[in-house]
């Protein structure tokens, strides 16, 4: 994607890039994770790098990186009835901030935003922090956005981890 200049990406009216960002974390601390894959595009992918700096999810492992068809079988693993590591279900809340459009191809309809991530997970008298900085490659779609391509770059990626069901 060619990136328009920095003036350019200035003048895009952040608040529908905000909005679909708020809604997206509103659908996963609501477990409505079909609508939450709805947003991605057919080729969208989710990704949770393992270490800081990860160039790519394909060198080494990753905490998630996810296409439609990984993105559906966690989908259906979270709403299977006796999945071991959501027996309670994960309660959350997300919170996105410092939204950013760091690119911009109008021609195109492409659009790469940065924001900051809160989750705060609870399960099993149990709460759990992850923070860290997003990345959403956005293709428009009508009034509103698919995702392309969702990076999370956590501040502790490289920590020892429980498991990890809930997308962050």
């Amino acid at each position: 994607m060619d990136a328009v200049n920095r003036d350019n990406v200035a003048d895009i009216d952040r608040a529908p890039f905000e909005l679909f960002l708020i809604h997206e974390a509103a659908l996963l601390d609501a477990r409505r994770f079909r609508d939450w894959m709805a947003l991605f595009a057919e080729d969208g992918t989710y990704w949770v790098p393992a270490v800081p700096d990860q160039e790519s999810p394909f060198d080494q492992a990753s905490l998630f990186y996810d296409d439609r068809d990984l993105m559906r079988t966690r989908v259906d693993r979270l709403e299977h009835p006796r999945i071991h590591v959501q027996t309670p279900p994960s309660r959350t809340a997300h919170l996105v901030g410092n939204a950013v459009i760091e690119q911009a191809d109008e021609a195109t309809g492409e659009y790469l935003v940065g924001s900051t991530v809160s989750m705060v997970e609870y399960r099993d008298e149990a709460q759990r922090v992850f923070a860290g900085r997003q990345r959403h490659r956005l293709r428009r779609d009508g009034t509103s956005f698919r995702i392309v391509q969702k990076r999370v770059d956590l501040i502790n990626c490289d920590s020892a981890f429980e498991a990890m069901a809930v997308p962050i």
